[in-house]
């Protein structure tokens, strides 16, 4: 498929989100929700634009944060987790706890990412994502569109076909405000403890929860419940 079709074909499926009346995207500030934003900017603005501020993000994906809003002159809304789940999970795991188990790096996604997410998405019709098949393995059957059990809204992937070059052709074409880690050997940027640098040519998620096996390199954002085995804290005080 040409470049042109790749846009067509996204700028179709970001409409038919934007038509539902209640449409959300949510964006790391990442290569591939960057290209996505400016797809909405130009094609679907309806949709509401957010973020996840997980407290533990690098400097430069705060000054992108800037820089993007500055760039299409339109304020992307701010999530944070709640306080007291995140001094909980800190007294239950240590401030740094998610290096030590899967378990317990997930419950840090729960209460950083997922949970926030949830409350964005509730009462929502549609969630906007920048996901696509190439990226992991554990995203290599996602489908372009789908049910959202989870969230009971259907869920749009309009770069799920996208290949990595088509991403930096179409940045490089629109002048898309990018992350400068990227081209410091970062092609997936999260919190800044759970990543790192990868050599050329590396598999893109390997340098995200990179001391994990790669069928569990997700924090949970994509993934059902009963993905998601996570433990209970204790009670605060406790």
């Amino acid at each position: 498929m040409t470049m042109s079709g790749r846009i067509a074909q996204a700028a179709n499926l970001l409409r038919q989100a934007e038509a539902t009346g209640s449409a959300v995207f949510s964006t790391s500030l990442g290569l591939e929700d960057q290209v996505v934003t400016d797809l909405i900017m130009q094609h679907a603005p309806g949709i509401t634009l957010l973020t996840l501020d997980t407290g533990r993000l690098p400097p430069e994906t705060y000054e992108l944060l800037a820089r993007t809003e500055r760039h299409y002159r339109r304020r992307i809304e701010v999530l944070f987790p709640e306080r007291d789940a995140v001094e909980q999970y800190i007294r239950y795991n240590g401030i740094n706890g998610f290096y030590e188990s899967v378990t317990q790096r997930k419950a840090c996604c729960e209460v950083r990412k997922t949970l926030p997410l949830k409350r964005a998405l509730q009462g929502k019709r549609a969630w906007i994502t920048g996901l696509r098949r190439a990226q992991a393995i554990t995203r290599s059957n996602l489908a372009e569109s789908s049910f959202d059990q989870d969230h009971q809204l259907q869920k749009f992937n309009p770069l799920i076909d996208w290949a990595l070059d088509d991403l930096l052709a179409y940045v490089e074409d629109h002048a898309v405000p990018v992350n400068p880690l990227h081209a410091r050997g970062y092609p997936s940027i999260g919190c800044a403890p759970c990543t790192r640098a990868v050599e050329a040519g590396a598999d893109v998620r390997s340098g995200r929860w990179w001391w994990e096996a790669a069928d569990t390199r997700e924090c949970g954002l994509h993934l059902t419940p009963a993905g998601r085995p996570l433990p209970t804290a204790p009670a605060l005080g406790a």
